[in-house]
């Protein structure tokens, strides 16, 4: 989810990334054999494809806050990394992620993404706000449990709610219509072109 936007705003105390990784985390151990291959609401993304791109993020953590550069790093993450044992590949990069985030003072490295440096506290935040609609996307690919944590979904609404139309990213379709007293779990979602039926 690399938008551009104001790298230096404040930020709130408090992300709630491991939260959010035990939501995704939650949803990872319910997929059963014949899901991996179900489609997600990401257009052209299976349930597979889905964790690939999760697991994928976080085994940058690690790297991204020691310094490296994404020309560094290059294509080690690209293609598949869930290889034979997708739930394992997950787990062990979501650990190694979250060890990285505990290191203190990670919030306040620099961290090089593709389109600018930014605080590791912005990338905190913008991988906590992937994973939150990545659940939902997740749920629904499998067909579980798509009501979302409150706490979850107020944090991701707080960061997608600045970031405007998200349709000229490429990575959601435009937003889609709610009632004005639609729920914010609906508000979340239809902010990057879902629509929740739950």
């Amino acid at each position: 989810m690399a938008h551009r936007r104001q790298h230096q705003r404040a930020t709130r105390p408090g992300t709630p990334y491991p939260e959010a990784l035990a939501a995704f985390d939650e949803r990872v151990r319910l997929i059963t054999p014949g899901r991996w291959d179900s489609p997600t609401p990401c257009a052209d993304w299976t349930v597979r494809d889905l964790v690939n791109h999760l697991t994928g993020e976080q085994l940058w953590v690690p790297d991204l806050l020691m310094g490296a550069t994404i020309a560094e790093v290059g294509g080690r993450y690209d293609g598949d990394v869930l290889g034979d044992d997708p739930v394992a590949a997950w787990t062990s990069a979501a650990e190694a992620a979250r060890q990285a985030w505990e290191v203190p003072g990670a919030t306040g490295l620099t961290v090089h993404l593709s389109f600018a440096d930014v605080s590791g506290q912005y990338y905190l935040d913008q991988l906590t706000t992937d994973l939150v609609v990545h659940t939902w996307d997740l749920a629904e690919g499998i067909g579980t449990r798509t009501r979302l944590p409150a706490a979850l979904v107020d944090f991701a609404l707080g960061e997608i709610g600045g970031y405007g139309d998200l349709s000229g990213s490429g990575l959601f379709d435009p937003p889609v219509p709610v009632p004005e007293d639609a729920g914010p779990q609906t508000r979340l979602l239809a902010l990057t072109g879902r629509r929740d039926g739950g």
